[in-house]
């Protein structure tokens, strides 16, 4: 190799406080990185040869690359120059690891400096198998448990010097754009890569790169990992290109057996005229539909399953899975019609020889049922042989076709009998008009438009072509255009130069002296038809009555009869392929749960034998028909709901105006494909309109059951594009409406914490809120020390999940805030969007709050006074037992559903460890995981919380708040919901109870109302309340007026209030002006003596407020109450708390609810 070029010299790094750096001596000399796993002459592709020196931009990338084989990888060298550093014992490889945990690992690596090739070659370097590693790139492996499943990650280690790691001459690990980047997975095209993540380029030093898997959340779906799994198993795959994949296989399919035995009979019964406007049309609506096909595959790769892909990946999986499993089907009855068209042909030879064997039907079927047996045979042999068949079938019918049209212009006396003179204008002039028998225009098209249904073909097998989005496009649209021509010269051509009847007879010529009485255009010729015209059995020949018309007319008749085979055969063919190819993606899709089975491929070419005795079955069953009249509308209508759903796919996506609709095909509109997509519905009940009916219904039921069952998978599909579009429309018209007093809603931010920590108010609110106004859940998480925002927006995705998996509308917002006052004044103000924001805050009462630290009241109350000054209604709702489950849960439950990784399991995060804390943060407190729980209630019974979850025992108070937390869930029978409506507020405190009834769950529930009035009016303010309640079209079983509310409360219950408030208490009098105020400054929850006795009269009236509701209340399943209001900066947050408490405790369920005092009721309409 010749001696090393000089080396640039390296700086060894200092050791900075604070930073590591994994780095075991200074290197003199950097070693050369190379890795051959394959044994394919080398991943880098380095020539040992000399170099320029300096880097190359294009040969120092950040890569990836698919690691297969571990015992590969451990033969990997690091040869390294004589005063290199030894390579670091590191697990870089793992001869030892099983082949299947290989499999799924990557390894990053960075191309070095291809100049330094010549360095490399000392062989006295690290001894073999020491590891990937050099002086200037260190590296190492972790094994990190994260979302991904444990995927092993090789990196480097970003600290230590990357000189030879260059992009384009920067030391840098920024990569340049790369297609490879931008694979869903190892797709045929090439490997996946992954490029380097946001928190390797940006985060600091001391945090570990690679932390989070997949680089973009490009998780694997399990169709995609089987894709990949295929694509790594597809050396020796057979790929078609446009002209033997599409172009043959679509012509073909749509020159089919109407070409050579229908399309006379068409243009007798139709006329020229109207024959080529039925080809028109149906050449109309298959162009409309080609180029709505091509706009879908030129937009982005596509995988095998033909129409279904198509319609799947457009529409999503409800449209995709019906049409589906009906395309799939439509292909298997097409193989019969076919194969009946194919054995009638054979059958008239039969018969024309006396050969027949039992019965015209009964032949039709025998040769039918034998035919098919044959057909499957060569689709078993595989796509290779199948694709050879194609060509030559196409080559005899392009012959058959050619030998037809020179037939035509060879006139010969022995045919005229039976109708054929050749081209004449009279014989045009007679057949331009219809003479339709027993048939109308639309039954006769609906019998030919099977006939222009081919153009799928080619798009059904598009898994199987070597470049589907060049392909498809070209090959429909030329084949379309192709085989119209050819239809029309068919049409114009039978319908110049054969009459519509001929009796065969040479008999029936006609002397010259009766021409008068002769009009046909045979009389011309010297023939009169007229008699077999007028017999009871008709005529046997001509436009009308042969099928077999065109064999007449070619040049040599038995390759016509070979056409009609070829014609036939291949149609059937190609259908025979692709209804089970179909058939497989969807299976493979796993949209159907049961037909699982019908996925499994076999061979190099993945093919799907299953598929294809299911076809084989269902074509056999239609052939027993035998007979073509019948089979065909059938398949028109499966056909046309396909068509119709491709073009309505095109309109849809570009109608959702999604950034990822650009297909490369631009030849498209979206308005001609919405037409396109009417025009097939129209032509569907045109052909037959009860099989149209019974298609659409087929379709929505298959649609119901797909939207039922809901299946996991996430295509990008137009519905999602046009659902967000409409929803981000809609919002920004919302915005420029004025609010308006009958629309008013409740749309709650209800601080919960994480949504499943405080299970009865979330049910709660939710009841209310449901289908009727927003709910967000708010979260303040505090105690953080570096918030880490990642960790946030994870959260924010999986409680979302978990919100939507068990059923609850709403959303979930998480902030990060130094303490739950800031954080709900966030929430407050930027919650929401345009006018889905919300006006209500709820929270659960705060029952610890003279258990802990006196500036969480304050900070509690102070959240109240926030909400008042930001015009939000404030509801509070109080159970006995409490709300916060999560230190029940918390232990395992809450963290598996928060699905720590595994890197946590020696300290788990116990959220909010103050049971029936109001507070929403989850301050992290570690907690080991073999806390003594039992030593709590060892004699309890075990609570299982889930299967998989261990059981823990739980003592009876936390026993009782579990049950209490699922009370809202349930069914609540007959009873009451008490509205204590003390003060008007606007409303809300009438509006939620009303809301609450509505709902099935409470509907058994009456409303009893109570109010403040005097002992010498009762009677009156019963009937003014009453009057408003039936204004405001509000159902009640009762109203009490209490003329008692300002009577003195019980003395041991003013006792019982003062000994509560002892310990809070400022009691100034007995202290220094200063040292009380010194006090009350850092204390600003204490009560001052001068508040106590201002507000005297407001204490009692809590106190005894609460005497009353146990006389009255204590059996309702909901007290709903006006919320007491406090000054701000005039009752202290202890006196404040206090009076809640003293009003709420030791009652049934209580919602202290306080509008904004801004009407949310009227009885105006």
């Amino acid at each position: 190799c010749g001696p090393a070029p000089p080396l640039p010299s390296v700086t060894p790094f200092s050791r900075t406080p604070g930073f590591s750096y994994d780095m075991s001596a200074t290197p003199s000399a950097p070693s050369f990185l190379t890795e051959n796993p394959a044994g394919d002459g080398g991943l880098l592709g380095v020539d040992a040869g000399p170099r320029l020196t300096g880097p190359t931009p294009s040969q120092s990338r950040f890569q990836v690359d698919l690691v297969s084989e571990a015992g590969a990888a451990a033969e990997d060298r690091s040869p390294s120059s004589d005063g290199s550093a030894t390579a670091q014992e590191g697990p870089a490889t793992d001869p030892g690891a099983g082949g299947e945990e290989a499999k799924g690992r990557f390894r990053v690596v960075n191309f070095a400096d291809p100049s330094e090739a010549g360095s490399a070659a000392s062989p006295e370097g690290g001894a073999p198998g020491e590891g990937l590693q050099n002086g200037d790139t260190v590296m190492s492996e972790t094994s990190l448990h994260s979302s991904t499943g444990g995927q092993h990650h090789y990196h480097y280690d970003t600290h230590t010097n990357t000189y030879y790691l260059r992009t384009f001459g920067h030391n840098t690990i920024d990569a340049v754009p790369n297609i490879d980047f931008y694979r869903q997975t190892a797709a045929p095209l090439g490997e996946k890569l992954i490029r380097p993540t946001l928190s390797e380029l940006h985060d600091e030093l001391d945090k570990e790169p690679f932390e989070d898997g997949f680089a973009n959340g490009d998780e694997l779906t399990p169709a995609e990992e089987s894709a990949a799994k295929e694509a790594a198993d597809s050396k020796g795959v057979v790929k078609f290109g446009w002209i033997k994949g599409v172009l043959v296989r679509c012509m073909l399919n749509i020159w089919g057996v109407m070409l050579f035995i229908r399309m006379s009979w068409i243009v007798g019964q139709a006329g020229v005229a109207l024959s080529c406007l039925i080809v028109a049309m149906a050449s109309v609506v298959t162009t409309i539909t080609g180029l709505s096909t091509s706009a879908i595959a030129t937009n982005g790769f596509v995988r095998g399953g033909g129409a279904y892909y198509l319609i799947s990946r457009s529409l999503g999986p409800e449209f995709g899975g019906s049409i589906g499993l009906i395309f799939a089907f439509a292909n298997a009855v097409a193989v019969a019609m076919y194969v009946v068209g194919f054995a009638e042909t054979v059958v008239e030879l039969l018969k024309g020889v006396d050969a027949i064997m039992t019965d015209e039907i009964n032949d039709v079927r025998i040769i039918g049922t034998i035919t098919v047996i044959l057909l499957l045979g060569i689709s078993v042999a595989g796509m290779e042989w199948e694709a050879k068949a194609q060509i030559f079938l196409l080559f005899v019918l392009v012959t058959a076709i050619v030998n037809y049209f020179i037939g035509s212009f060879i006139s010969v006396k022995a045919k005229e009998p039976a109708g054929f003179f050749g081209y004449d204008g009279s014989i045009l002039w007679e057949n331009m008009g219809p003479d339709f028998r027993g048939e109308t225009f639309f039954s006769v098209f609906s019998i030919f438009f099977p006939a222009a249904t081919g153009i799928l073909a080619g798009a059904n097998i598009s898994g199987d072509l070597s470049d589907p989005q060049m392909a498809i496009p070209k090959g429909t649209l030329l084949a379309i255009l192709i085989t119209g021509i050819v239809y029309l010269g068919v049409a114009v051509s039978t319908g110049a130069c054969i009459v519509r009847d001929a009796s065969g007879s040479l008999n029936d010529t006609v002397s010259s002296q009766f021409m008068t009485n002769c009009s046909d255009a045979a009389c011309k010729f010297g023939y009169d038809f007229s008699t077999c015209k007028s017999s009871k059995d008709g005529c046997t020949y001509g436009l009308q009555n042969d099928f077999q018309v065109m064999s007449l007319v070619s040049g040599f008749g038995p390759i016509i009869t070979a056409g009609i085979f070829s014609a036939t055969l291949s149609s059937a063919l190609a259908s025979l392929v692709s209804a089970p190819k179909v058939f497989q993606a969807l299976c493979k899709d796993n949209i159907y749960p049961g037909l699982g089975m019908f996925a499994k491929g076999y061979g190099k070419n993945n093919e799907p034998l299953r598929g294809y005795i299911l076809t084989f079955g269902i074509a056999l069953a239609f052939i027993l028909i035998a007979k073509l009249n019948t089979i065909a509308p059938i398949i028109s209508n499966f056909f046309l709901a396909s068509y119709a759903l491709i073009n309505f796919s095109v309109f849809h996506a570009s109608l959702a105006n999604s950034p990822g609709w650009r297909p490369s095909f631009k030849y498209y509109n979206m308005w001609v494909s919405l037409a396109g997509a009417i025009l097939c519905c129209v032509v569907m009940f045109v052909i037959n309109w009860a099989a149209a009916l019974l298609t659409n219904v087929i379709v929505m039921g298959l649609y119901i059951y797909v939207s039922y069952k809901k299946p996991d998978v996430n295509w990008g599909s137009s519905t999602q594009a046009l659902t967000y579009h409409q929803a981000l429309t809609h919002t920004l018209h919302l915005s420029g409406v004025e609010d308006h007093i009958k629309n008013f809603r409740p749309q709650c931010l209800v601080m919960t914490g994480y949504p499943n920590s405080r299970p009865a108010l979330l049910d709660l609110v939710h009841t209310f809120t449901k289908n009727v106004g927003l709910m967000i859940c708010g979260h303040v998480r505090t105690g953080y020390r570096r918030p880490n925002f990642k960790d946030l927006a994870n959260d924010q995705a999986r409680y979302q999940r978990w919100l939507l998996r068990n059923e609850t509308k709403g959303f979930y917002t998480a902030v990060f805030a130094e303490d739950l006052r800031q954080g709900s004044q966030y929430l407050l103000q930027a919650a929401g969007l345009g006018r889905l924001k919300p006006n209500t805050l709820v929270l659960g009462f705060k029952n610890d709050w003279r258990d802990g630290d006196m500036m969480n009241v304050e900070t509690y109350i102070s959240m109240i006074h926030d909400a008042f000054d930001f015009q939000f209604g404030a509801v509070i709702l109080r159970l006995r037992e409490g709300l916060d489950v999560s230190h029940i849960q918390g232990q395992d439950e809450l963290l598996s559903s928060q699905e720590k990784s595994s890197g946590m399991k020696d300290v788990i995060v116990s959220i909010d460890t103050s049971k029936d804390s109001d507070a929403e943060s989850s301050k992290p407190s570690s907690k080991a995981t073999n806390d003594d729980e039992e030593s709590k209630a060892p004699t309890q019974p075990l609570l299982k919380k889930d299967k998989k979850s261990p059981s823990m025992p739980l003592n009876v108070s936390d026993q009782r708040l579990l049950e209490a937390s699922q009370q809202f869930r349930q069914k609540q029978g007959k009873s009451t919901v008490d509205v204590w409506w003390l003060f008007d507020d606007g409303g809300l405190t009438l509006l939620i109870p009303y809301l609450l009834t509505n709902k099935k769950r409470w509907s058994d529930c009456k409303i009893r109302v109570f109010i403040g009035g005097k002992i010498n009016r009762i009677d009156h303010d019963r009937r003014a309340m009453a009057t408003l309640l039936s204004k405001f079209r509000i159902d009640f079983s009762d109203i009490t007026v209490l003329g008692d509310i300002n009577t003195k409360p019980k003395k041991e219950h003013v006792t019982a209030f003062e000994e509560m408030i002892e310990p809070y208490r400022l009691k100034e009098d007995d202290m220094d002006q200063d040292v009380a105020e010194r006090l009350k400054n850092s204390e600003p929850w204490r009560i001052t003596d001068n508040e106590l006795e201002l507000y005297r009269a407001k204490t009692n009236r809590q106190i005894r407020l609460n005497e009353l509701l146990q006389e009255h209340s204590s059996t309702a399943n909901l007290i709903v109450m006006s919320l007491p209001l406090a000054r701000k900066g005039a009752v202290s947050s202890a006196l404040y708390m206090a009076w809640l408490e003293v009003l709420s405790k030791d009652l049934p369920p209580i919602l202290l609810v306080r509008g904004n005092h801004q009407s949310v009721l009227t009885f105006y309409s």
